[in-house]
């Protein structure tokens, strides 16, 4: 019998998830093992997961019961929800987004608490609530009850560990490097010219790679019940768009010039998550002396050696940005 101790990983086939899973695997000191969650075992990427040497489960984050069984005999958890799954209509109209976050969290919180784990990391955001304060100075949402959903349940989320006695680490992450291979940004304008349209203003946005996230998790594991307890805000890099855009130009080998949108013109594009998207970047920009300001780019790295830096992100990923 192996006397690793074992960590469960939601989201096993996911960007955060998948990175621990991986991180866990190629760590030169074997100090953990890893179970693999996932909804779909018989999915290529579980598979790949499987012949890695990651032992592969399933559970959903909906079924108490199934997380409550992956959860059994392992030492350590880490739980990630997907605000932005693919839904049917029917589950569309059934609960909100936010409402399904809260509710998968309260399960999964529950689980590691029957389950006796004993350290949970539980990858959160910021609630911007507090900073945008009452009234209508930006669009509200869910009925009022937010401003930027997939923050605000998250970071509400966070007491229901606290409420049901979890050994927790809050693990605040960020905006991901991996968001400039979606085929948005850069883009070329109407003159043929490249253009960042990131609308953050003047001011800095704290970005990191999402395989990163797994890997400064496992960090924390290895440093036992130190943060326990404690929030650990993450990132990678802190630049402002026009550094983005060098950085951009430098790789791609053609310039790009950062012209931000403003927060209003955003919310203006009339794709289903426009409104809140722009509240995001508001939120980024407005508490941005805060928000960096809590990500310690040298305690992710000492947590993290491997931790990448945008111009780092950019030679292994340049090929992935794809422009017209």
């Amino acid at each position: 019998m192996s006397d690793k101790k074992l960590i469960a990983v939601v989201g096993a086939t996911g960007s955060q998830g998948g990175g621990l899973v991986r991180a866990i695997l190629a760590d030169a000191g074997q100090e953990f093992a890893v179970r693999a969650l996932t909804r779909n075992p018989e999915s290529a990427g579980a598979k790949e997961l499987a012949a890695a040497g990651a032992e592969v489960v399933a559970a959903d984050l909906d079924d108490e019961a199934s997380v409550r069984k992956a959860f059994d005999g392992a030492y350590g958890a880490f739980v990630v929800t997907n605000y932005w799954v693919q839904r049917t209509p029917a589950e569309e109209a059934a609960r909100t987004r936010a409402e399904m976050e809260l509710e998968q969290a309260a399960n999964a919180a529950r689980a590691a608490k029957d389950a006796g784990v004993e350290h949970v990391i539980w990858s959160t955001l910021e609630d911007t609530r507090p900073h945008f304060g009452e009234g209508d100075r930006v669009p509200s949402l869910d009925d009022g009850r937010y401003k930027v959903p997939h923050f605000d349940a998250k970071g509400e989320a966070n007491e229901l560990f606290t409420q049901y006695g979890v050994p927790t680490t809050f693990l605040q992450t960020t905006f991901y490097y991996d968001a400039f291979t979606l085929g948005t940004w850069p883009a070329r304008d109407a003159e043929g010219e490249l253009v960042l349209t990131l609308p953050m203003d003047s001011e800095p946005l704290s970005g990191i790679a999402a395989e990163d996230i797994g890997k400064t998790a496992l960090g924390i594991f290895k440093r036992g019940t130190e943060f326990v307890g404690r929030t650990v805000s993450i990132a990678g890099d802190h630049l402002t768009g026009k550094e983005y855009a060098a950085a951009l130009s430098e790789a791609l080998g053609e310039k790009v010039v950062y012209k931000p949108y403003t927060w209003d013109e955003f919310r203006q594009f009339g794709f289903p998550s426009a409104v809140e998207m722009a509240n995001m970047f508001q939120f980024y920009a407005e508490d941005s002396d805060r928000f960096t300001g809590d990500r310690d780019l040298d305690l992710v790295r000492e947590l993290n050696p491997e931790l990448k830096s945008f111009a780092d992100w950019l030679k292994d990923n340049k090929q992935r940005i794809t422009v017209s």
